[in-house]
């Protein structure tokens, strides 16, 4: 298989999960903004600091207010990681690999990115923006479902499930910040009385976490055990320990694996070994941004192993 082919679908499959997770960060603020009281001071720009998105930002636009916040997430060209740039990437990564993707594919991406250009402003305005940003996520998950359920199970499968699994830890990790962020400026509050369950309600809810958390864990929404189940369930598809097994899965369907697969393990033993969930302030924010790095240290063990050019 040519190394250039491979980063394609690597790409094509990073950049789909990209789009859906962004879409899926704003949600989660956007219900939390709604839900909390009005005297918590949870601020947009988060999702910038989030996405570690800040110079990039505050070169574009001077006020860090909602409206410039969702037009850079959405809709800025000149941000890489808006929805409308990483549908660009996406489409070009999936046109030049027709001839290894399912053919409808490349029709549904076309049909997601007809359906971004005319709605943006809905999802810009608050008013209509639930509906525009489910729309994203339906049809992201259903240009995965036609991935899933007609691809063989090859090596291009298997470059796919590297790029969508660690695209997926790295925004599971974005979203549990998210949820660590608001609670702690919701801490002082005095009348903030139940915003942490609704914070962590709002955290499981934007990863379609709820039902499997209430069946699995049996127990109300409490910010520890969320973020124990988010981490560590090895049974949830969006975990960061199933998206690590499954990268490592999908590795040793791969020739030449052993180095990046000892880069996993080495991450698996000692980074998901020592978390502390007594407290969900600055320790956990640290150990999210360390996974972060891990992260982008198993990436680049792919690029070095198989690719020749650097995307992102």
């Amino acid at each position: 298989m040519l190394s250039r082919v491979a980063e394609r679908t690597y790409w094509a499959a990073r950049y789909l999960e990209r789009i859906e997770n962004t879409v899926r960060l704003i949600s989660v603020y956007d219900k939390l903004m709604s839900d909390l009281p009005t005297s918590v001071g949870i601020g947009w720009y988060n999702l910038i600091t989030i996405n570690s998105a800040e110079e990039a930002f505050d070169e574009r636009y001077k006020v860090q207010d909602e409206r410039n916040v969702i037009k850079f997430l959405l809709s800025e060209g000149n941000n890489p990681c808006s929805v409308v740039s990483n549908l660009k990437f996406a489409r070009e990564n999936l046109r030049t690999t027709r001839d290894v993707v399912p053919a409808q594919s490349w029709v549904m991406i076309n049909e997601l990115n007809m359906f971004v250009i005319e709605n943006l402003q809905q999802g810009i305005n608050r008013s209509q923006r639930f509906h525009f940003l489910n729309g994203i996520i339906k049809s992201c998950q259903q240009i995965q479902g036609l991935l899933m359920g007609t691809m063989p199970r090859d090596a291009v499968w298997s470059f796919m499930g590297l790029g969508r699994n660690i695209e997926r830890a790295d925004m599971t990790t974005r979203l549990l910040d998210a949820g660590v962020r608001a609670q702690l400026q919701v801490m002082d509050d005095a009348e903030a009385i139940n915003s942490q369950q609704i914070i962590w309600g709002q955290v499981l809810r934007s990863l379609d976490a709820d039902q499997s958390y209430r069946r699995t864990v049996r127990a109300s929404v409490k910010s520890r055990l969320v973020a124990r189940y988010i981490i560590e369930d090895t049974a949830f598809p969006r975990s960061i320990t199933y998206c690590l097994a499954a990268v490592k899965g999908s590795l040793e369907n791969l020739p030449h694996h052993k180095p990046v697969v000892s880069t996993v393990k080495k991450i698996q033993q000692a980074r998901l070994s020592e978390i502390d969930y007594s407290d969900l302030g600055v320790p956990m924010k640290d150990f999210l941004n360390d996974m972060q790095l891990d992260i982008a240290e198993i990436h680049s063990s792919i690029s070095k192993n198989w690719f020749t050019n650097q995307q992102g």
